[in-house]
C-alpha cells in the first residue's frame, strides 16, 4: 500500500466518521431534551443513551485511527477522554502514559496500535502506553491472550494473503508507520504483547 493510497483511505475514514458523528451528536440531544421534557425513564432509554455514547467514542477513535493525520498536536487530556470514553464499561483499560501533546499522526500510529492489542486480547486485560525521546512503547498485559500469527507477520510488512475488514489495523499500521519513516517492531511473550515504532 504506497503513500497514496494510505492518504487516500485516510480522507475516506475522514469523510466517514465526519458525516457520522452529526447524526449521532443530534440523537444524543434528542435524548437529552427528551429527558427533560418528561418523567419517562426506564431501560430503554439507558439503552438507547449507552449505544449513543459508545458509537460516539468509537467514531471519535476511529477519526483518529482510520482519518488523515498531521503534525497538529493532540493534547494529553483529548487522547485520555477518547480512550476513557472507548473502554468506558468494557474488559480493556489503558493507561496513556505521556504528559506533553503529542503530534495527530504519532497518536494515530498508537490508536492503530491499540487496535492490534485489542485483537488478540479478546478477554480483556491493560494496554501501557509509553513515549520516550519519541519512541514509542504499547504493551498489552492479558490472563489470556489469542495470537494470529500470521496477523502479528503482517506487522513486520510480510503481505497477507487475505484480511478480513476486522483486521485491516495490521496492514495500515506498518504502512502508516513507513510514510513516517518509522518501522514497526512487535514482540510476542506469555500474557504479554509489546508494540514499538
Amino acid at each position: 500500500m504506497g503513500q497514496s493510497s494510505v492518504n487516500l483511505a485516510a480522507l475516506i475514514g475522514s469523510r466517514i466518521c465526519h458525516d457520522l458523528i452529526s447524526p449521532i451528536g443530534a440523537i444524543n440531544n434528542g435524548l437529552e431534551l427528551l429527558g427533560m421534557s418528561s418523567d419517562r425513564e426506564g431501560p430503554e432509554i439507558e439503552l438507547i443513551t449507552e449505544s449513543v455514547e459508545n458509537a460516539s467514542a468509537r467514531i471519535r477513535f476511529f477519526r483518529v485511527a482510520y482519518g488523515a493525520a498531521s503534525d497538529q498536536l493532540m493534547g494529553r487530556s483529548e487522547v485520555i477522554t477518547i480512550l476513557r470514553d472507548m473502554t468506558n464499561g468494557g474488559r480493556l483499560t489503558i493507561a496513556y502514559g505521556p504528559m506533553d501533546d503529542q503530534p495527530r499522526f504519532s497518536v494515530r500510529l498508537v490508536f492503530l496500535a491499540i487496535q492490534c492489542l485489542e485483537t488478540s486480547m479478546p478477554y480483556g486485560g491493560r494496554i501501557e502506553i509509553s513515549c520516550d525521546s519519541g519512541d514509542w512503547t504499547i504493551t498489552g498485559h492479558a490472563p489470556k491472550t489469542n495470537v494470529d500469527h500470521v496477523l502479528w507477520d503482517v506487522l513486520s510488512g510480510r503481505q497477507p494473503e487475505t484480511l478480513a475488514p476486522a483486521h485491516v489495523q495490521f496492514a495500515l499500521l506498518p504502512a502508516v508507520a513507513s510514510d513516517t519513516n518509522r518501522r514497526i517492531r512487535s514482540v510476542i511473550e506469555d500474557q504479554k504483547l509489546t508494540i514499538r515504532f
